[in-house]
């Protein structure tokens, strides 16, 4: 008896250190990078070239750089979501407001009041299943990771032209994932929970119409898994201007990593806002509309087209409604486009 659990115990061993052997690299407890500009959850920031650091009437401001919530004077609840369509849609289809209501993924929830703000994001969310497809190595890869946020934004009376803010997360997941490596026996398999910590840092400075601002994202971290070593999360840092000439906003920025190959990204972008006053559909109350157009794109090189993000943008704003959307693509090719959408609601 003794003998034939010796025989299973080696087994076991030697089958765990050639699962250990056979560990793909690119798994997301090694290098999973959160913060590239695709993933940015705000059609505002989108919409501008893929990057905000400066321009505060974002509704999203605490996930690109906390330090402009010291400006904010309302409250709000605001949500944005990701068009999801197995057809191609152009981009009037994706402009109409019926798209809301059509298949889609939860992208962010934030609640504002005043200098401090309370967020959800999905951080990670991801199902890839090949098992039962002719793929060489067949796999199922299932990631999820949420972040709890809270972000406070402060400035000091003497010095009102400069502001800091502070993100704090509470990050919380699961990673489940089989593999059936080529020529071996068995299949990997790995369930473990995960749990953690990251904050942002970020910076404003005001002068006359000019504003410049930078952040580091996930500056201390640490994701602590059930089954492996502790890892902090992949830093990102962002530096950027914006010049304001009444409803004209031109920005320009960049963003890389830290302590590693930098993987710089540039930015530029526009923004017109056109703002009127009109009487209220339901009584003789004046209210404020505005109408907001945005351009902008960003690359690590711009060496051709086919290496360029084109972004474009628009928000609607009608009293304490606001509807905003934007689309990125790569090479122009529309067909290829991501669609971006978000509601808001002041109070």
């Amino acid at each position: 008896m003794i003998k034939h659990m010796l025989i299973v115990l080696g087994w076991m061993f030697l089958t765990g250190l050639g699962a250990q052997f056979y560990l793909p690299a690119h798994l997301p407890i090694t290098e999973y990078d959160y913060r590239i500009p695709g993933n940015n959850v705000s059609p505002i920031a989108i919409g501008m070239g893929g990057l905000n650091l400066t321009y505060g009437a974002d509704y999203f401001a605490a996930g690109s750089n906390p330090a402009l919530l010291a400006d904010n004077k309302s409250t709000f609840v605001a949500s944005s979501f990701r068009l999801g369509n197995e057809e191609a849609i152009d981009l009037l289809q994706a402009m109409r407001f019926s798209n809301v209501l059509k298949a889609k993924q939860f992208g962010y929830f934030t609640l504002v009041s005043k200098s401090v703000g309370w967020a959800y994001q999905p951080l990670a969310s991801i199902n890839i299943t090949n098992w039962n497809t002719t793929a060489e190595e067949p796999q199922y890869y299932d990631y999820q990771l949420d972040s709890f946020q809270m972000t406070v934004g402060a400035k000091d009376n003497e010095y009102e032209h400069i502001s800091a803010g502070l993100t704090v997360k509470y990050l919380t997941g699961r990673l489940v994932y089989l593999w059936k490596p080529q020529n071996i026996q068995y299949t990997y398999f790995i369930d473990n929970k995960v749990k953690g910590f990251a904050s942002d840092l970020g910076f404003a400075v005001r002068q006359e119409n000019f504003t410049w601002g930078g952040c580091v994202y996930d500056l201390f971290s640490r994701l602590y898994w059930e089954s492996f070593d502790s890892e902090p999360i992949q830093r990102r840092a962002a530096l950027g201007f914006e010049y304001k000439n009444g409803g004209l906003s031109l920005l320009g920025g960049l963003q890389g990593k830290v302590a590693k190959a930098p993987d710089t990204t540039f930015h530029l972008g526009m923004v017109q806002d056109w703002e009127w006053e009109s009487q209220d559909f339901v009584s003789d109350n004046m209210v404020t509309q505005n109408f907001i157009l945005r351009l902008g794109l960003y690359s690590q090189n711009f060496h051709g087209t086919d290496n360029i993000n084109y972004t474009l943008g628009t928000g609607y704003n009608y009293n304490v409604f606001r509807f905003d959307f934007s689309l990125t693509n790569s090479g122009m090719q529309l067909r290829d486009s991501k669609y971006l959408f978000s509601l808001a609601l002041s109070m």
